[in-house]
């Protein structure tokens, strides 16, 4: 949009689209500490209360492209205010359920949220002058990782000081503002294609995504060779064939195959699915080990609070190293960026891997976790949405979310098959599961580095309705 034609601030477009994707990442992680407190609650089970993190997984996996797709189509703001008061409903009924099933429901109403991310990509695109999107994808990519570290961080305060419901209240009074905002704050979509959505393969990617996550995300409790894992792997190996050939026969495509086999694209969502395993592994398994009491031989016996305040420092790290990757880019390359990002977060596992017994050596990880992190996920967003007309920009980094969630629960099913590998008498896992947990996600990270030389140095950028030509 010209800049002098706009009515609407820049600055407060961006706030907008910033608060959005912040609340909905929170809600990826605010419950993870708390699923103790919610079996009393809920009045069930440890192994039926992990389906509030599954289902909220599924639903945000399936939704998180097609609501791109859809605002691509028929205009990102309308749909982004959709998808915040999803969102603000699920918060509704989540807050107010006193059983299982209601809050199963209310979590997979909340996916739908999902959809923030790839439509806030996608105006930015819309909206900003072509030297700033870099930048400003960029930290918008970082704040939904930001999200992902602070809801371990809020919840025990929370909790604490306002009750357990709160954790739904909370999101749902902002999601509500940040809804109504949008609406008057962020200008309609200035172009629209006018098409239909496809609908077959939508269906069809959601079956196939949906027998992926749930088989990674259950192989840990029913075992990676148990007919149920391996039902649910061959069925997305079959649907997920389907689904391609429903793609190349569609009118409108949901996914465009031939955008995902552009160079920077398919490297960049390698990248995302190597580093998303590391994140997600982290985030949901460093808490495990410093509230794990000390008389086991390891860990700090901290409560829910105290083992968000340890994982603070890489929330801060990564908003701040988030904020400058653009910056540092425009001067080494986004490519050398996430090579660097990856080796620093791969260095910092690897420290947690062998240096566990203080507390300061679990915040010097976890800042430099969030420095590694912070840069991979500013550059890379910049990278995919460059590399893609404007008209597929919210599919594109929608997928490339996707992909980041999809590695997020293979890295934390296969950490949680190493850390429960061997437990004690009490049930515990050995510290030795950790340390080898920890190890395998800097190898990880160094393969994400390898995937990252795979990146091109110049990425072609396309212009609306004219050919592709080529950004430094």
């Amino acid at each position: 949009m010209d800049p002098r034609t706009r009515r609407i601030p820049l600055n407060a477009t961006y706030a907008v689209l910033a608060a959005s994707v912040v609340v909905f990442t929170l809600m990826q992680s605010l419950l993870t500490p708390v699923l103790a407190t919610m079996v009393t609650v809920l009045h069930t089970t440890q192994g039926n209360v992990t389906w509030v993190l599954t289902a909220y997984l599924l639903s945000a996996s399936v939704f998180t492209p097609i609501m791109g797709r859809v605002g691509d189509l028929v205009g990102k703001r309308g749909v982004l205010v959709c998808t915040l008061l999803a969102l603000s409903v699920g918060s509704l009924l989540a807050a107010t359920a006193t059983n299982i099933t209601v809050m199963i429901i209310a979590r997979v109403i909340q996916g739908v949220g999902g959809g923030a991310l790839p439509l806030a990509f996608g105006i930015v695109r819309d909206e900003f002058p072509e030297d700033r999107v870099a930048g400003a994808v960029g930290l918008i990519a970082s704040l939904s990782a930001v999200g992902g570290g602070l809801g371990i961080v809020l919840a025990g305060p929370i909790v604490d000081y306002l009750g357990y419901r709160w954790l739904f209240w909370l999101p749902m009074i902002a999601t509500i503002a940040a809804a109504a905002a949008a609406h008057f704050l962020v200008p309609p979509s200035p172009a629209r294609s006018g098409a239909t959505v496809s609908w077959l393969p939508a269906v069809l990617l959601s079956a196939w995504l949906v027998c992926l996550l749930l088989a990674m995300n259950q192989a840990p409790a029913w075992g990676w060779a148990s007919p149920s894992v391996i039902g649910l792997l061959v069925g997305a190996l079959a649907v997920g064939g389907a689904w391609i050939a429903a793609e190349r026969r569609a009118a409108t495509p949901l996914i465009d195959l031939q955008m995902l086999r552009l160079h920077s694209v398919w490297t960049g969502n390698l990248v995302a699915l190597l580093t998303g395993a590391a994140m997600y592994a982290v985030f949901a398994f460093l808490p495990q080990f410093v509230q794990t009491p000390p008389s086991t031989g390891y860990g700090f016996g901290a409560s829910i609070a105290e083992s968000g305040l340890l994982l603070l420092p890489a929330s801060i790290t990564m908003f701040a190293s988030g904020a400058f990757a653009g910056r540092l880019a425009s001067i080494i390359g986004a490519k050398r960026i996430v090579v660097l990002g990856c080796l620093i977060g791969g260095a910092s596992m690897a420290l947690l891997a062998v240096a566990h017994e203080h507390t300061w050596q679990i915040y010097l990880s976890s800042a430099l976790i969030g420095v590694g992190l912070g840069l991979v996920f500013a550059a890379i967003s910049g990278l995919v949405v460059a590399a893609v007309p404007p008209s597929q920009t919210g599919v594109a980094s929608g997928m490339n979310a996707n992909i980041r969630t999809i590695g997020g629960s293979i890295g934390a099913a296969l950490m949680a098959s190493v850390v429960t590998s061997q437990l004690m008498p009490d049930g515990l896992p050995e510290k030795s599961g950790y340390t080898l947990g920890f190890a395998a996600m800097a190898v990880v990270l160094v393969l994400a580095a390898v995937a990252a030389l795979l990146i091109p140095e110049a990425t072609p950028r396309h212009a609306p309705g004219g050919s592709a030509r080529v950004a430094g």
